[in-house]
């Protein structure tokens, strides 16, 4: 990585990143800077139960979240988990904290410490019902497991002898069963998540940066859920909001890191660039 020329930040690589790291150095407390939960401040993990937020990522998100508009964490799990696997509640200096579970589905902020939800999806009961039979009966129990997720299901394909190969056969088979109970599958690493329609990252982004009226944005991740977040901060970099696409070590993920401004190793060092933001921030 590249240095900053007056501090330790690491210098994105294209010019529209360049500045939208400028604008949030200008204007801290008009900018967001909004997060993926697993593979950005937690690492990846076979069991996602067992997922925690890297031990750096709270302490730097403490230092930070009172210097900028607010820190948005944007993630597939429920609010309430992610709050929980990140050590949020009652952390100090987490005020300007919100959680959108569910892909903005769901919210939790700091202050109130209440998660507001909308009820569930038909369509989730009813694939939670046929989910372990369906697996069953095309052969692709072997390996895979089911994680529930409350308002979504998601197959887990890490676990069997060849995770690619596994993710691929189940892929279409998978999108079948969605589309009959009026749901989506969203496809990651080595995972398959069946959720309803309606919301992803760019759209719980998009409206979250005009509530909260953002003069620049920051946004991290590391897999294909959170293209939809990069086009949201491309489609408003083209309306004149400087923003920041950061890559957290995205290897199995080209799709991401190939339209990333700047890309970190991973966890650690997501950690340690929100921590040195935080230092460099009046």
């Amino acid at each position: 990585m590249g240095s900053h020329p007056h501090n330790d930040l690491p210098t994105p690589v294209t010019a529209a990143g360049r500045e939208g790291l400028a604008a949030l150095l200008r204007e801290p407390r008009r900018s967001v800077v909004a997060l993926d939960f697993d593979g950005t401040l937690a690492e990846i993990v076979p069991d996602p139960d067992l997922a925690r937020a890297h031990p750096g990522a709270l302490p730097a998100l403490s230092a930070l979240a009172p210097k900028v508009a607010s820190v948005a964490v944007i993630t597939g799990r429920p609010a309430s988990v992610a709050v929980r696997y990140g050590g949020f509640a009652g952390a100090p200096g987490l005020d300007h904290l919100v959680v959108l579970g569910h892909y903005g589905a769901e919210r939790w902020d700091a202050v109130s410490g209440i998660v507001h939800a909308p009820a569930e999806h038909p369509g989730v009961a009813a694939v939670r019902a046929e989910l372990p039979g369906f697996l069953d009966s095309i052969g692709a129990w072997r390996g895979t497991w089911i994680e529930e997720k409350g308002r979504a299901l998601a197959v887990h394909t890490r676990r069997t002898e060849d995770p690619g190969a596994a993710f691929a056969a189940l892929r279409e088979p998978l999108a079948d069963l969605a589309q009959q109970h009026g749901l989506i599958v969203e496809p990651g690493r080595a995972v398959l998540e069946l959720r309803p329609p309606g919301m992803d990252k760019g759209v719980a982004l998009t409206e979250y940066l005009a509530e909260v009226d953002a003069e620049a944005v920051v946004y991290a991740g590391d897999d294909l859920g959170d293209l939809a977040a990069y086009a949201a901060v491309e489609k408003r970099r083209a309306e004149g909001l400087p923003g920041l696409l950061v890559c957290s070590g995205s290897a199995e993920v080209p799709e991401l890191s190939a339209r990333a401004d700047l890309t970190l190793s991973g966890p650690a060092e997501v950690a340690t660039f929100l921590a040195t933001l935080a230092t460099t921030l009046p």
